[in-house]
């Protein structure tokens, strides 16, 4: 008999003393509440959480397999169309996709995918420790533009194909956004860097510290025998929102924080590279990026945080999970609100000045507009500022490639196989569609891969 439990099982994490340390937050299932939870699952037959996986893990399966204790097939079962399952497990919104058509959902909550996939993929990552077994080589060469989410699948899947794969990468450390976006209490960078290993032993070569529009651009990289390239360059440029007082000291956008703090490591007492701890911190913005910059002013400061945000909790697009975490580190919510001016003194930030909102009608996202209260203005004490309200796609390769269209948001544009209005040239992730998850980012790498497959193979 299945466990008709109507609840998960428990993630057990670190107590509230986690603002002083920068680990990881939950802890992990053990191998009891692994198997109790997997004993949830119904294994249907038309496996509806199948639907709601952008890279199509056989969720049921894996799944049985930790209920069998066979903890192994279940990672091979996961590795077959994931190329990161262990940071799937850990940042993917799993009730937004795979959860939401749970079953056990219609009456209770659903079964702890994403807790499971984390649970089995660390597993292997402790355990196993035989080489990947490189494909045959099928003579076509191919690049791939940025090395997070979007670029890392296509290379696996590529390479599985037999491709002989380059990956290019800007910065000097591969992994984009899980290195320098996601902090180390949500995603451990030793766990990026074994799933990174993997694809290594896999034959993929990638090249940190090469900016490819500057380095070398798109057309001479044709000029070197590579057969398709496929952009997954992310969305790494900043939005702000044109306030006075936005190029003030202690002004950040969360990228260039985020980098500071999780890449550069900006939280050691002895870091190279500076950032301001203020002791009043205000964020502006209500999504995942929103949370983990207020998270990680928190642990630097242990000062008041404040999250300010436009619409109500209701609408707060962030994961439910992460503002959950993020009230219990003691991150003050600032809602229905508004930012209109920083104030300076002696060219740092001395407060910000706000407005009151309240909800209209829906616009065209669904969600209702918010307005203006009149006169409502009021200040908050504020010595350091972020701004999370979004970013978009670096410009460069769109401005050094012939060519390559972009819309009005700068995102690159491409037909139903992926390719770009340039011959050979495939692009995806947060390149295609601005920001967005990382699992969208997988999909839309797997997508491309396939694409690219077939548009080499029927030259």
């Amino acid at each position: 008999m299945p466990n008709m439990s109507l609840k998960k099982t428990e993630m057990p994490m670190q107590d509230e003393k986690r603002i002083y340390n920068i680990q990881e937050v939950t802890l992990g299932y053990t191998m009891e509440m692994a198997v109790q939870e997997a004993d949830r699952c119904l294994h249907c037959k038309n496996a509806p959480c199948m639907q709601g996986c952008p890279v199509g893990v056989r969720i049921p399966d894996f799944i049985a397999k930790i209920k069998e204790n066979n903890l192994e097939e279940a990672y091979h079962i996961l590795k077959q169309t994931s190329a990161l399952p262990a940071v799937c497990g850990r940042v993917c919104p799993q009730e937004s996709q795979c959860e939401k058509h749970c079953v056990r959902a219609i009456k209770g909550e659903s079964v702890a995918i994403g807790r499971l996939e984390r649970f089995a993929a660390d597993w292997a990552n402790e355990h196993l420790t035989e080489k990947s077994t490189l494909p045959k080589k099928n003579g076509h060469k191919v690049g791939i533009i940025g090395a997070g989410p979007a670029g890392l699948t296509c290379a696996m899947d590529l390479a599985m194909l037999g491709y002989e794969v380059d990956v290019f990468e800007a910065l000097h450390v591969a992994g984009g956004v899980l290195v320098y976006g996601i902090p180390e209490f949500r995603l451990p960078k030793s766990i990026v860097q074994k799933e990174i290993a993997g694809l290594k032993e896999m034959g993929v070569n990638i090249w940190t510290n090469t900016v490819i529009g500057k380095s070398e651009t798109i057309d001479e990289l044709f000029e070197e025998g590579y057969e398709a390239l496929f952009i997954a360059s992310g969305a790494g440029l900043p939005n702000f929102m044109g306030l006075e007082g936005e190029n003030l000291k202690g002004v950040y956008s969360a990228n260039e924080f985020l980098t500071r703090f999780n890449l550069m490591k900006a939280y050691e007492e002895n870091a190279s590279t500076p950032i301001f701890k203020g002791k009043h911190v205000v964020v502006v913005g209500g999504g995942n990026v929103a949370m983990d910059a207020a998270r990680c002013a928190k642990r630097l400061t242990q000062g008041d945080v404040t999250i300010v945000y436009r619409r109500s909790m209701e609408e707060l697009p962030a994961r439910k999970e992460e503002v959950e975490h993020a009230m219990e580190e003691g991150i003050n919510f600032c809602l229905l609100t508004n930012p209109v001016k920083i104030h300076g003194q002696e060219g740092g930030v001395k407060q910000i000045e706000c407005v009151k909102m309240q909800l209209g009608e829906a616009d065209e996202s669904g969600r209702r507009r918010p307005e203006v209260i009149p006169e409502s203005n009021f200040i908050l004490e504020a010595d350091c500022v972020i701004m999370a309200i979004g970013t978009s796609p670096n410009p460069l390769l769109a401005q050094t490639t012939e060519g390559l269209e972009v819309n009005r948001r700068g995102c690159l544009v491409i037909d139903e196989n992926c390719m770009t209005s340039r011959e050979g040239v495939f692009a995806g992730g947060d390149a295609v569609s601005g920001a967005a998850t990382v699992i969208l980012a997988m999909g839309a790498g797997k997508k491309a891969a396939a694409a690219m497959h077939a548009y080499i193979q029927g030259k």
